[in-house]
C-alpha cells in the first residue's frame, strides 16, 4: 500500500473526521472507498464508450412526427 499526502482546510478535515467517526470508520478508510468509487465510475464510462463505438450509429429508419414522439 502506498501513502498519499493531501492538503485541505483544517475545519474541513475536522468535519470529515467527525462524519467518518459517525459512520464507524476512519478517514483513511473513507478515502479508500472514495478512490474505489471514483475509479469504478471511470471504468464504467470507458466500458460504455467502448460499447457505443462497437454498436456504431443508430438509425430509427424514419423521422417521427411530433405527435408520435409525444404519444403516451
Amino acid at each position: 500500500m502506498r501513502n498519499v499526502t493531501l492538503s485541505a482546510e483544517g475545519e474541513l478535515i475536522d468535519r470529515a473526521r467527525l462524519v467518518a467517526r459517525q459512520r464507524h470508520t476512519t478517514l483513511n478508510d473513507a478515502f479508500r472507498e472514495w478512490l474505489r468509487q471514483f475509479t469504478a465510475s471511470s471504468a464504467d464510462i470507458q466500458r460504455f464508450d467502448e460499447l457505443m463505438s462497437r454498436l456504431g450509429p443508430f438509425r430509427a429508419g424514419r423521422r417521427f412526427t411530433r405527435d408520435e414522439m409525444n404519444e403516451r
